[in-house]
């Protein structure tokens, strides 16, 4: 019997972090982290990245993995997360995964990729009708290919809508074919009991939270940050250049947006993250504990992680 896999997750800027910290410090652990924005080096005060300090306390992995422009996917993901945990259970330690971003998080309650190969010229030939014709073109495309509708799919999603078109062109199945296929599956960690905790706040003190650590994010030089990664090809990147904090701060830097407007449109889009966020635990995960936190500050409250 493998060792089980604790995960702790919940919305932007709950507290995630120390939670993880403190619990990892006292339970012998090591944390793995599912956050889809940590694998890029220099994104750091946008992404709310653990400190070096913070790292030091704790061995981390997944952190500072990819250059800013280098695409990262869920299949490469579940192998890197997989090797890890392994690597963790040799030593004897304990598992704690700790992020909040979507497929990567669910890759451990559940089947999340398929095992469809899309050829790299085919690849090429769809992201370049992207860039010649744009999304919409991709959308309707896929919906000629998907009479049977397109699911759940986010067709605001480039980076998903382009994945998903490729895949039906690759096997000349719809998305409704190929997710009955692959959730037949077992999951990546169905070989690891895994326990779920989700930590949640008052709406209230979310929200401020959240204002306060945007505002903390300009003052530690988010704009700098963004135009740094500019400089090395931040928007080669689709996934990472839409990231909220960066994308506005690239439309700032358009005349998108005037600075005084900044952190308020930041605010609004983290606001809306997070009740999407809400969405997806309530629908997408099983069953799961959460817990309330009021206060994550000097008089942090420990409680056990189930397991």
């Amino acid at each position: 019997m493998k060792s089980t896999i604790h995960v702790l997750t919940g919305c932007t800027a709950v507290g995630k972090t120390e939670w993880a910290l403190r619990w990892a410090e006292s339970h012998g652990a090591e944390i793995v982290s599912c956050d889809s924005l940590l694998f890029y080096r220099g994104m750091d005060i946008g992404t709310a990245k653990p400190s070096a300090d913070e790292l030091a306390r704790v061995p981390h992995h997944l952190i500072d993995i990819c250059g800013v422009t280098e695409a990262m996917d869920v299949a490469r993901y579940i192998g890197l997360a997989r090797e890890a945990v392994k690597q963790i259970e040799a030593r004897g330690r304990a598992v704690l995964v700790t992020g909040g971003s979507g497929f990567y998080l669910k890759s451990f309650l559940a089947p999340v990729a398929d095992d469809v190969t899309v050829p790299a010229e085919l690849r090429a030939e769809v992201e370049a009708r992207r860039a010649k014709l744009g999304l919409a073109a991709l959308v309707g495309e896929l919906r000629e290919l998907n009479a049977d509708d397109l699911g759940s799919l986010d067709v605001d999603n480039p980076r998903r809508v382009t994945r998903a078109l490729e895949r039906c062109l690759a096997t000349g199945r719809t998305l409704k074919q190929l997710k009955a296929e692959f959730s037949a599956k077992p999951g990546a960690f169905a070989d690891w009991p895994v326990e779920l905790l989700e930590l949640t706040r008052p709406a209230d003190d979310l929200a401020q939270r959240i204002e306060a650590r945007v505002r903390a994010m300009i003052r530690a030089g988010l704009v700098d940050e963004v135009r740094r990664l500019r400089a090395a090809g931040l928007e080669q990147n689709l996934s990472a250049a839409r990231a909220i904090g960066y994308r506005e701060v690239l439309a700032l830097f358009d005349g998108r947006i005037a600075e005084r407007d900044l952190v308020d449109e930041i605010v609004k889009n983290t606001k809306g993250l997070v009740r999407k966020q809400r969405t997806w635990f309530r629908t997408q995960v099983p069953p799961h504990r959460a817990v309330s936190v009021v206060d994550a500050g000097a008089d942090f409250p420990v409680i056990n992680i189930p397991g």
